[in-house]
């Protein structure tokens, strides 16, 4: 039996979005088909998103989830009218007609499933992402080939972040994945760990565990923190200061020919 999320605003959702789901032994979460609900979600197998309806708003919600890195297959949902509209920049992994039996959805579950399992099993055990590197099998991670100095669960906590590049994750959540859901402390831990990880990366480095505000915190990407850089120098270097080396001199010439124009005024005021 998997663990399915469906995102949907239906107010039925087990038999109005995709019946055939209420002859299946999957356990089905409801959520409502909207980003910010999305944080506080927990994982699941297989993500259903309910596509019958207000096609653009469900592209960009397919987008959104695919950017965020959902780690689980995406699936929509469509009825056969809708089918035209579905392209490869959706993001999504397969689509589901709403009117779907029972034997073609647990077919399609499983091969999403399965293509998800194999793409797991063949990814590296080292975690690559700009400067920084965190190999699983030595449970090391390296800074510009600087091995860091990280206890066990500092170095859970930023492999965890390294895993899922840009996706937000609230205080609860990484307590839980990192933690264990035995463990009964406070969200409080998550942000002592935080502290002490930018520590070590270094100033030059820190910003690679961003926080969102009210939210919690993701891992940025490097190369997206390198561009944000170099814009803002490109800008600052290309912004002239009206006493800097940037402003226009005054040529002799230019002088001369002011000081000429002064001089013939009051004569042709006089022959006036």
């Amino acid at each position: 039996m998997s663990s399915l999320l469906l995102l949907t605003n239906a107010l039925q959702p087990s038999t109005e979005v995709l019946p055939a789901l209420g002859l299946l032994l999957h356990s089905v979460r409801v959520a409502p088909a909207e980003g910010p609900a999305l944080v506080d979600t927990p994982g699941a197998d297989v993500i259903l998103v309910d596509g019958r309806r207000d096609l653009p708003q469900v592209r960009s919600l397919c987008q959104l989830l695919r950017s965020t890195g959902p780690g689980c297959p995406l699936i929509l949902v469509v009825t056969e009218g809708g089918l035209a509209a579905v392209t490869a920049d959706w993001g999504v992994d397969d689509v589901l007609l709403d009117t779907a039996g029972p034997a073609e959805v647990e077919a399609r579950l499983r091969l999403a499933m399965g293509r998800q399992q194999i793409t797991s099993d063949d990814s590296p055990m080292e975690i690559r992402n700009g400067d920084l590197s965190v190999d699983e099998a030595t449970y090391s991670a390296k800074l510009k080939g600087r091995v860091l100095d990280l206890t066990f669960k500092e170095f859970e906590l930023l492999k965890y972040l390294a895993q899922h590049p840009g996706r937000v994750f609230t205080r609860a959540q990484l307590l839980q994945e990192v933690w264990g859901y035995d463990y009964f402390g406070g969200t409080r831990t998550v942000d002592v760990h935080v502290r002490r990880l930018r520590a070590k990366l270094g100033p030059e480095h820190e910003s690679l565990i961003g926080t969102v505000r009210n939210v919690g915190y993701r891992f940025v990407v490097p190369e997206k923190v390198e561009r944000a850089a170099e814009e803002a120098k490109e800008r600052a270097a290309g912004r002239p200061k009206a006493d800097g080396p940037d402003a226009r001199p005054v040529a002799r010439s230019e002088q001369s020919s002011s000081a000429t124009a002064e001089q013939e005024a009051p004569v042709r005021a006089a022959k006036g």
